[in-house]
């Protein structure tokens, strides 16, 4: 039932032997079955649980060997079938490698990719005060979250994950077929350079797996581990505002989502004053009885009177009174709360969408969404076009210095519905392809027009690379990678030339 991988021996000490685990162990189904996305499954003939680098190395040369897919898990967020493919035969589970340290080595921060986003913010900030901007779902894993760029409500203030990742470790196989593990550094020097890069935005399951993060501000001082990451505010200001959905007309809510857009354009520059303020709109599909706007905001920063400004545009010409909430939370406390609807429903099935924009939606693009959301031959309410704030910091950062190259945006839109039964996928996916295509019929059903700035390879959704649904001329990987596609093309070659990393949206060497 399980084939024992023998550790080594390290200071004199054993360690013990991390098991392969077959569909006849009783651990199988926990571990198979992790995927956030149930539309996708998959039965590998076994799954690899590693605690060390070490691990991964035999892991990797075995399925070489063997001339086997190897797949890899850290938090199991991914949208599509990366991962939870019927073509997968070892699926490498990276969740017990978890671990947070200050490297005085490297005088940077020691992440292992197993570890959670909660979980890494609650150690650096318990241990030395400091943070990593990344997302704000707590349970989503490091490894696939850094590689895609991370964003988050620190974003605006600090900048996308990867722009303070320092180095990562990645085992790789290279050309005679031979296991290895190799960090790469942000260092210009560092002959692997040009894999860290690889790993600041060209997504996961590309190049190798990545086992390590190193973490370290660029410029920052060297030595006091506490000045290493920017330090978060002791408390933040959260808000969650309501308007009733039943009262809006199309004319109302067309005013409502152009003053959010225009007071994003006018907030949203470099060291703009409300960079401190991140947002999410949430517009679920009705008969959901409301919409609403969550967020936060660092509370050194005068919180309540950047929340009454963004109040007063908000209501500029819209009759419609909101709810609104407000509470102080410690950093951490707002950092981990767990996200809603993050429960283990059985068969849980979902498709997301996205698309960068340099500027709001048009009156048009509100239009159809509000045509869309208030469909009555559809009426589901966990449809949700969502418009996160974004800009400040990250666009202070050159479109080519990391592999995300979306560095003049002020909205990242997104398009989600979640469901339940493999007996409702057609009835969903056509909403929300419909809802996608019809937003961005000016550019051929993508976010390829002039204010758009592509998608976000974290949001992953294999649509833009079938003729079917796109139907521009610009292809999935220019949407998602821009100019950088042929620098990480180079990099594939380099280190996967045998393409052992692969998947539906995975970079192509050739």
């Amino acid at each position: 039932m399980v084939d024992s991988i023998q550790r080594t021996v390290l200071s004199g000490t054993a360690i013990a032997s991390v098991a392969a685990v077959d569909s006849l162990d009783p651990r199988y189904h926990s571990l198979v079955s992790r995927g956030y996305n149930q539309r996708f499954r998959c039965a590998p003939e076994q799954v690899r649980p590693v605690v060390s680098t070490e691990d991964v190395i035999r892991v990797v040369d075995d399925a070489v060997r063997a001339d086997r897919r190897i797949v890899v898990r850290s938090g199991g967020h991914c949208f599509e079938g990366f991962v939870d493919d019927p073509s997968v035969h070892t699926l490498v589970d990276l969740s017990a490698m978890s671990a947070v340290r200050y490297d005085a080595h490297r005088d940077a921060f020691m992440v292992e990719a197993g570890c959670t986003m909660g979980e890494m913010y609650r150690k650096l900030f318990l241990g030395w005060g400091v943070t990593v901007p990344g997302g704000t779902c707590p349970a989503v894993g490091v490894g696939g979250h850094v590689c895609g760029g991370g964003y988050g409500a620190l974003c605006r203030l600090h900048g996308l994950t990867v722009d303070h990742l320092h180095a990562v470790e990645v085992v790789v196989a290279d050309r005679s077929g031979r296991a290895r593990s190799v960090v790469a550094t942000g260092d210009p020097a560092d002959p692997n350079r040009e894999l860290w890069w690889a790993h600041t935005g060209g997504g996961g399951g590309n190049f190798g797996i990545v086992t390590r993060y190193w973490f370290r501000t660029p410029g920052a001082g060297h030595g006091d581990p506490g000045t290493l990451l920017p330090r978060p505010p002791s408390t933040v200001l959260c808000f969650s505002v309501d308007w009733p959905w039943p009262e809006f007309d199309q004319e109302s809510f067309v005013r409502l989502m152009r003053n959010y857009g225009e007071w994003g354009e006018r907030n949203s520059e470099p060291g703009s004053p409300a960079a401190p303020l991140y947002a999410e709109f949430g517009l679920p599909s009705r008969p959901s009885e409301a919409i609403n706007l969550t967020g936060q905001i660092a509370t050194d920063t005068g919180a309540q009177r950047l929340l009454d400004d963004l109040m007063n545009a908000l209501g500029q010409g819209v009759d419609v009174r909101p709810s609104v909430q407000s509470f102080t939370l410690p950093w951490l406390a707002a950092a981990t709360q767990p996200t809603p609807g993050e429960s283990a429903l059985p068969d849980r099935r979902f498709k997301i969408k996205s698309g960068y924009r340099r500027r709001r939606l048009t009156d048009r693009q509100i239009a159809t969404a509000y045509r869309h959301l208030t469909r009555s031959d559809y009426g589901y309410p966990y449809a949700t076009l969502f418009i996160n704030t974004y800009g400040g910091q990250v666009n202070a950062v050159a479109a080519d210095a990391t592999a995300v190259p979306h560095r003049d945006s002020v909205f990242l839109v997104g398009y989600l519905v979640g469901w339940q039964g493999a007996a409702e996928d057609a009835r969903h996916l056509s909403w929300i392809r419909d809802l996608y295509q019809d937003v961005y019929a000016d550019s051929a059903g993508v976010p390829a027009g002039d204010e758009d700035d592509g998608a976000f390879i974290n949001y992953a959704d294999t649509d833009l690379a079938d003729p079917r649904w796109n139907t521009s001329d610009v292809p999935w990987h220019t949407l998602y990678y821009k100019d950088c596609y042929a620098r990480l093309q180079r990099v594939k070659r380099l280190w996967d030339p045998h393409n052992l990393f692969h998947h539906a949206l995975s970079v192509r060497s050739d």
